[in-house]
């Protein structure tokens, strides 16, 4: 109701919840463990579980917010692909959408298929977070 008044990072923010959501309904249904990935996502930068739920009740895939910076836009396809992990299934069209999104988040297309297999690998692998993003920075630059 007062989105008007909420910050660039606000906005990033629900932006973010909104596309892990619309990745978590691609295959046709939200598994509960999607749903208590993207709360905890959520939590972490300060939401409600209320109000990360609002948000996914009519998720339709929008023009992201853009991150500000390059560790926020990898810090966004991780948690994409990490959420494309979370049921132990990887659809097709999930690996899709993450593959675009990395895109429409400024990634070279030449390089998102292999960005996205990369995080995948280190994630099945248990590397933590920011080994994969020096990895991944390593192959970006």
């Amino acid at each position: 109701m007062f989105g008007f008044f909420e910050s660039e990072e606000t906005k990033r923010l629900k932006s973010h919840i909104s596309n892990l959501g619309a990745l978590a309904k691609v295959d046709g249904h939200l598994d509960p463990s999607e749903m208590k990935f993207i709360i905890a996502i959520g939590q972490k930068h300060g939401l409600k579980p209320n109000e990360v739920r609002d948000l996914l009740t009519d998720v339709n895939v929008k023009a992201p917010q853009l991150p500000t910076n390059d560790s926020e836009r990898f810090d966004q396809i991780y948690d994409l692909v990490e959420m494309m992990l979370a049921d132990g299934i990887v659809d097709e069209n999930e690996m899709d959408f993450c593959i675009n999104m990395a895109a429409k988040l400024g990634f070279k297309k030449s390089i998102v298929g292999v960005l996205v297999g990369k995080i995948s690998m280190g994630v099945k692998d248990g590397l933590t977070r920011d080994n994969i993003k020096r990895e991944a920075q390593a192959f970006l630059n």
